[in-house]
């Protein structure tokens, strides 16, 4: 079973990761909260960088050619790379400005190099990245990216009839070598492109499965496992159930209060926090179901699942393992805490109650009467009622206490629970 603590103390697990000076530098200028934002303009930084990385290749490839017909191509280029390098200074302005100051910069890039280089350079080919734009701008925003990628488009009819076949800025001889570059950086950059948008959104599935898990843990702690799972099967369905053949369980340290009054905060939530620490380990080891604590009070359930000889010889041994447990424990400064338990089968009402913060637990005679039987005991021992004892059979020995006067119920028989019965 999971532990709250661990839930809340929850750790990822070890997955890919980009280099932490590459998630940096993908990450300049975002300053949103908002996840989804977040995402989107981390893409767009991507678009960016690849944009200026690809102008600032084309400028030291073209430079090997060592002509002066390549200078205003070379000039355009380093100027639009210096304009994709700035493009993140834009996210300040608004969700989606970066991204369309992107889509400018791109349209305006592509188009250049498309009439510089002429179309048999091939340099339109860039304009197939078009599809990024709703990376960038999200489904959200449907209508802002059907524009630009129509504006795109648009551009992409005008160059064809406009642009030339032989480039402006280029001897022929170098077209063919600008058409394989063109065709490497366009796939390069749609490979780029598409695996950060694949790792964010594997990176934002895996978040949403280990919520999901811790989720699915966090209900399986608070509630016992067979009423989270009709919780979970029927969310808008009240849970409650009358149990019969229960057995319940108070168990209380006989002078806390006073003890804690003397000692520092620290001390008495350590002492505490190790008290409910190991009374939930010992509830788990004998399946018996935790239903709270209250102060130094702990209570516990079992039967639940209608068996009340088996909830009954549970709840029998987890009180005898208590009771070592405590008698083995240091003291609390200078006292030494003696636990009194009471326990008694019978019947009671369960359920599900809260909003904001949703508990299972049970009321009626046998909640009463395990709580009465706790209160009216001795330190250092088990009172049972006489249900409990029939109900468990030949499975322990009992020492009878006599005639008990319980608050509200009368003269009743009861029991000192004093060990398992030896086969």
């Amino acid at each position: 079973m999971a532990r709250l603590r661990d839930l809340i103390l929850f750790e990822r697990k070890r997955e890919f990761q980009l280099p932490r000076w590459l998630d940096r530098l993908v990450s300049a200028g975002i300053i949103s909260a908002d996840p989804k934002v977040v995402r989107r303009q981390k893409i767009t930084n991507v678009a960016a960088l690849a944009s200026a990385f690809n102008s600032i290749s084309r400028v030291i490839a073209n430079s090997f050619y060592g002509s002066d017909d390549y200078l205003l191509a070379q000039a355009a280029s380093g100027l639009l790379a210096i304009a994709a390098f700035l493009i993140h200074r834009f996210h300040r302005f608004g969700d989606n400005v970066a991204a369309v100051a992107m889509v400018i910069v791109f349209l305006i890039s592509a188009s250049l190099s498309t009439y510089l280089f002429g179309l048999q350079s091939q340099v339109q080919v860039y304009f197939v990245l078009a599809g990024m734009i709703w990376f960038m701008m999200g489904l959200e925003h449907w209508r802002l990216a059907l524009g630009a990628i129509f504006a795109v488009a648009a551009t992409v009819v005008g160059l064809l009839q406009i642009a030339p076949q032989a480039g402006v800025a280029v001897s022929e001889s170098a077209t063919g070598l600008i058409a394989i570059q063109s065709m490497v950086n366009a796939i390069t950059i749609n490979a780029v492109m598409l695996f950060y948008a694949l790792f964010l959104l594997q990176r934002a599935e895996d978040e949403l499965e280990r919520e999901s898990r811790r989720a699915e843990a966090l209900v399986s702690v608070v509630l016992p496992g067979t009423v989270a799972a009709r919780l979970r099967a029927e969310p808008d369905r009240r849970i409650a159930d009358r149990l019969d053949g229960v057995s319940i369980l108070f168990a209380d340290l006989v002078g806390f209060t006073e003890a804690a009054h003397k000692e520092q905060p620290e001390a008495v939530v350590a002492y505490l926090d190790d008290f409910v620490r190991a009374f939930d380990a010992t509830c788990e080891h004998h399946g018996v179901e935790k239903i709270k604590t209250i102060g130094d009070a702990y209570m516990a359930a079992s039967g639940l699942q209608g068996d009340p000889h088996a909830g009954a010889v549970a709840m029998g041994r987890l009180a005898l393992a208590m009771m070592t447990l405590q008698q083995s424990r240091a003291p609390l400064g200078g006292h030494r805490l003696a636990l009194r338990i009471g326990i008694h089968t019978g019947s009671a009402i369960a359920g599900v109650i809260g909003d904001m913060r949703i508990s299972y637990d049970l009321w009626g005679d046998a909640v009463n009467m395990a709580s009465r039987l706790e209160s009216q005991g001795e330190p250092g021992c088990i009172h049972v009622s006489e249900a409990f004892r029939a109900a468990a059979g030949d499975a322990f020995e009992f020492e009878e206490h006599g005639p008990t006067e319980i608050r509200g119920i009368g003269s009743v028989r009861t029991y000192f629970l004093a060990a398992k019965r030896r086969s």
